[in-house]
């Protein structure tokens, strides 16, 4: 059966209940919860007025698992993964596909990864790039930090969940060097269409 059109499920989490969404090329959001489950769904259905409630495909089972996980504060894998970024901006693509590659329990900051793109003075166009990632989680965006570790509140995906406690889930310290971080990384990212 080919599934047609958007569709989503909700999701126990060490966190509470989280929300995903889908279309026929991929995950298209995740949604971390709201203070009440009735507000993660409404959540849901203002992101996206045309999914529905159904049974999730496999790539979003890989997701669902990865999330818990890391929930959990274990290792989520989400290489396998498939995101649909159409009508995402290429820049905050390049933003994504860094920010995947920062591990579980390190930082970067806005300038950290704008400096990755190369692109120094985009300190505030990375910001806005991680405060639009729909897919919470699976793109780590809770790892970049402003300059002095300020951990605040992440996207509008974050429900009442701050950055801080689920850099604590994690186990994160502070800020750490790019050094690091230009090293290639054995993290497969998760597959875009194309």
């Amino acid at each position: 059966m080919r599934m047609t059109g958007r569709a989503y499920t909700i999701f126990d989490t060490g966190i509470g209940r989280c929300g995903i969404a889908w279309g026929q090329a991929g995950v298209v959001g995740v949604q971390l919860p709201e203070a009440r489950e009735i507000e993660t769904r409404k959540r849901l259905f203002q992101l996206y007025p045309e999914a529905r409630e159904t049974r999730p495909p496999l790539n979003v089972e890989l997701a669902i698992e990865g999330i818990v996980a890391l929930l959990r504060g274990e290792s989520g894998d989400f290489s396998d993964v498939t995101l649909d970024m159409a009508g995402i901006h290429a820049f905050n693509q390049r933003v994504y596909q860094i920010t995947q590659m920062i591990p579980r329990g390190e930082t970067r900051t806005y300038g950290e990864i704008a400096a990755r793109l190369g692109a120094s003075g985009a300190v505030h166009s990375v910001a806005q790039a991680i405060a639009r990632n729909p897919f919470v989680i699976i793109i780590p965006c809770h790892r970049v930090l402003e300059a002095g570790g300020y951990a605040d509140k992440i996207s509008p995906h974050g429900g009442v969940i701050s950055k801080r406690r689920l850099l604590s889930i994690e186990g994160a310290g502070g800020p750490s060097s790019k050094t690091l971080f230009d090293v290639l990384l054995p993290v497969a990212p998760p597959r875009l269409p194309g």
